[in-house]
């Protein structure tokens, strides 16, 4: 049964390990997330199921795929979580604490803005502390969430068509096959041969909707087509195809503003050229941001990054 909207709400430990969960498609990852022990994910998640009455998950080995009611009681719990996180952001402000949300996927977090974050609080300055809110593209589309929840800039490969002068940062994006140094070595003949006798490699591959991410499909629009359709292995996360890739299992789809650190550090290389993306990726201003000189000092440290 359903829980009555006026009845006791699920354990806060259950909500966020069903969410990692869900995110990571392994209870495992979930678990390294939150700093507790699988079991304990598989615990948690079985108890929400039991008090709602609804099969969260298909698992299958150690994946974990959401049921099609998992998926709609994700939403409304990720959307839940996120707003919890913002409202305390908002008493955090209130309270003398201002921070600079900047909201974005896990994987625009976790590849770019991570590890440009130090970079950014330099720029904002004074008090204001710089905070990655991690969100869907449903959740941004809440009528006024930006507003209610702070959110000063927008990080996504959706935003830049249209944004008013001044108000966005752009980054020309360009995507290629990226491997191990390793993966380049043992597969180097392969590899110096053309696209189309590629089909021999194991190819990872991003699961999920694109949502504006340029795909495979794209590059080989370009580059040419394996003609034997190449061995894919998927996964929910851009970040685990690249951590799949540094750790020499195939070749990904580098997207250059993501990976760009982990080429200059020699953990990945490129197999192939880069290849113009069809969309920038971009980080704009909201009407919240906009009022806040912080978010625009912000801004111009990211349209200098991007120049």
């Amino acid at each position: 049964m359903i829980i009555h909207p006026d009845g006791p709400l699920p354990d806060m430990k259950a909500l966020r390990a069903f969410d990692a969960a869900a995110r990571h498609g392994n209870f495992t990852r979930a678990a390294e997330e939150l700093g507790i022990r699988q079991p304990t994910v598989s615990r948690y998640v079985a108890e929400l199921e039991k008090e709602t009455g609804i099969r969260l998950f298909e698992r299958s080995g150690r994946a974990a795929r959401l049921t099609q009611a998992g998926e709609v009681y994700h939403h409304g719990v990720a959307v839940g979580l996120a707003r919890i996180a913002a409202a305390g952001a908002m008493a955090s402000d209130r309270a003398g604490d201002p921070r600079l949300t900047i909201a974005c996927g896990g994987s625009t977090s976790e590849l770019f803005l991570g590890p440009r974050l130090e970079e950014l609080q330099r720029a904002v300055g004074g008090n204001t502390y710089v905070r990655l809110l991690h969100c869907s593209n449903d959740y941004l589309e809440i009528p006024n969430v930006a507003r209610t929840d702070r959110i000063d800039l927008v990080a996504s490969y959706h935003d830049a068509e249209g944004a008013p002068a001044g108000e966005v940062a752009v980054f020309p994006e360009a995507m290629a096959p990226v491997c191990s140094p390793g993966f380049a070595s043992a597969h180097a003949d392969v590899l110096r041969g053309p696209v189309a006798h590629w089909g021999t490699l194991p190819f990872l591959d991003f699961a999920r909707p694109s949502l504006g991410w340029a795909t495979w499909d794209d590059w080989f629009e370009v580059a040419g087509r394996p003609r034997a359709p190449p061995r894919r292995k998927a996964y929910d996360d851009y970040a685990y195809t690249i951590g799949a890739a540094v750790a020499g299992q195939g070749l990904a789809l580098g997207w250059r503003n993501f990976v760009a650190r982990l080429l200059e550090d020699g953990r990945l290389v490129a197999a192939g050229g880069f290849i113009a993306a069809p969309r920038p990726f971009a980080v704009r201003l909201t009407d919240y941001g906009r009022g806040r000189p912080a978010a625009h000092r912000c801004l111009d440290a990211l349209r200098a990054m991007a120049e």
